[in-house]
């Protein structure tokens, strides 16, 4: 079983942490974001640093740098999913097309949270345009 050890940086630390990973042949296991108890965000990049889960989290910014130009779709794929369930900027990334929320679930501009909306209203727009 592997540890897990927490680290909380700020974002300006995210690129060089990065850059010193892959530097090193550290896989990137994943970029999370969730909402934590006090209802901010918090962002976090899992590296594989054997025998241990290195988990590096930024607390309460909504724009951070990217990382797709080091790890590449590792780190692009949960960006733009982060960045279209949460609405949190990466700098730098490609967010010019959806991965799955179509526009109608989106808030205005189309940017960020997935908008609730009963089932009566969902159904009714799918047969109007239907």
């Amino acid at each position: 079983m592997q540890a897990y050890k927490r680290t909380d940086i700020t974002k300006d630390q995210v690129v060089p942490i990065a850059e010193k990973m892959r530097k090193a042949g550290v896989y990137l296991t994943m970029i999370h974001g969730f909402l934590n108890e006090e209802g901010q965000m918090d962002v976090s990049w899992d590296y594989q640093v054997e025998p241990v889960i290195e988990s590096y989290h930024v607390v309460g910014e909504m724009t951070l740098p990217s990382i797709s130009d080091i790890y590449d779709c590792a780190a692009a794929w949960p960006e733009r999913e982060i960045n279209e369930l949460f609405g949190v900027e990466f700098e730098g990334l490609d967010t010019s097309k959806r991965l799955f929320l179509p526009e109608e679930m989106l808030e205005t501009q189309g940017k960020g949270q997935i908008m609730v909306m009963p089932l009566s209203e969902l159904r009714a727009n799918v047969i109007k345009e239907g």
